[in-house]
């Protein structure tokens, strides 16, 4: 299933999503101010970026009671995180999950701990 690419905002309000949901407006909006420590952003912002995220690209669900909208994931975190693995895979590495975990090796953004993981978890599949 191929979904629909997100923009760096509307992934930030999945991540959020995610955590938290069901959860309404109000509720991203808070968590974005309690937890994130972000100035409180307008209600008519989170609301149109989120029905976006429903309406249009369909990596949400929601229950209307009344005028308040309480919305879930629709698409799983895991989802969106192996298609925009495989992506970045294909697009930047040739297809090849070799390349990217040499890359990340050359960079030294993988350790030699999180590599030996990396190989225990590929032999045991």
């Amino acid at each position: 299933m191929f979904m629909k690419k997100l923009t760096k905002a509307e992934e930030e309000i999945m991540q959020i999503i995610w955590e938290i949901a069901p959860c309404t407006v109000s509720d991203i909006r808070n968590y974005m101010v309690e937890r994130m420590g972000m100035k409180k952003p307008p209600h008519s912002t989170i609301s149109t970026m989120v029905r976006i995220l429903d309406d249009k690209k369909g990596f949400l669900n929601h229950t209307a009671y009344g005028r308040t909208f309480v919305y879930e994931p629709a698409v799983s975190k895991e989802d969106y995180s192996r298609q925009s693995l495989d992506t970045l895979v294909r697009d930047y590495f040739q297809g090849s999950a070799n390349r990217l975990v040499s890359f990340l090796v050359e960079e030294k953004d993988l350790s030699l701990k999180e590599l030996s993981e990396l190989i225990e978890k590929l032999e045991e599949e």
